[in-house]
């Protein structure tokens, strides 16, 4: 598994992290799954309280030493409901502190400077250690940015897949520039990648998968993890999924074939 560092923390997280979105259906499958990825060097977990995955997380997590990031939803930005809400966090994930809080989405009705400022009195209060944002733009990342006081914006999580390519027109160089951790989620477009619209895709990514011995969803995470800042988070329902997902941290394109990669460029899954 290869590392990157978050932000300008000097905290290295593993480029395969574990996306929890829509889990929840096989609830054993899915903590096995969890708990493979943690113990094979892939020990970053993503949750969210919109997601009612965090005591499915906490459960997985028990007594292992992972990177637990969750998100607090837009609609408890402000100050009073930002602390309530990391605090219900706290006891749903069973941890004493989350390693990475994220503001969901952008929430234009409530200003920033309020929400940063709680985010900033959990930091000193030893609640939460790293302060980020998910679905973030340029001119929002720097509005965040500026109603800090004392602490950085360390990552941005956003959609990011050979299916969507929006952050290539501008913010992820951004976040480059500026040491900010773009964490993809959705990094197989929620599995349309295999769809029959994008099937000169699929067929590409098979393809070069042969050559290495790897499957077309092993291509596409170590193409998206080749970019600089990134790290991805894709679902791993079960331990075989994980395994896969784990596997495709060490993987090494060379550059012919991620510039083969780069030259498709779809409108979106």
């Amino acid at each position: 598994m290869k590392f990157k560092e978050l932000g300008r923390t000097g905290e290295k997280l593993p480029v395969i992290g574990i996306g929890t979105w829509k889990l929840g259906s096989e609830r054993q499958k899915e903590i096995d799954g969890i708990r493979y990825s943690i113990s094979n060097d892939a020990a970053f977990v993503d949750t969210a309280e919109m997601y009612g995955t965090e005591e499915l997380v906490g459960e997985a997590i028990k007594g292992s030493k992972t990177f637990v990031a969750t998100k607090v939803s837009p609609h408890n930005f402000h100050k009073d409901d930002v602390i309530k809400a990391c605090n219900s966090s706290l006891m749903r994930l069973g941890v004493k502190q989350i390693d990475l809080y994220q503001l969901h989405w952008p929430n234009k009705s409530i200003p920033i400077a309020e929400t940063m400022a709680a985010m900033e009195q959990l930091v000193e209060e030893g609640k939460i250690r790293y302060i980020g944002v998910s679905n973030f733009d340029v001119k929002e990342l720097e509005e965040a940015q500026e109603a800090l006081k004392s602490n950085d914006i360390v990552s941005n999580q956003i959609e990011y897949s050979i299916l969507v390519r929006s952050p290539e027109n501008g913010l992820s160089k951004y976040m480059a520039d500026n040491h900010i951790t773009l964490i993809a989620y959705s990094p197989l477009a929620r599995g349309a990648i295999f769809a029959k619209r994008y099937a000169p895709i699929s067929a590409m990514l098979s393809e070069i998968g042969e050559k290495y011995g790897i499957s077309a969803s092993q291509v596409a995470l170590a193409w998206l993890v080749s970019k600089p800042n990134v790290v991805a988070i894709p679902k791993a329902s079960n331990p075989e999924h994980a395994k896969q997902n784990v596997e495709s941290g060490s993987i090494n394109l060379s550059e012919e074939d991620l510039a083969k990669i780069d030259s498709f460029l779809p409108d979106g899954p």
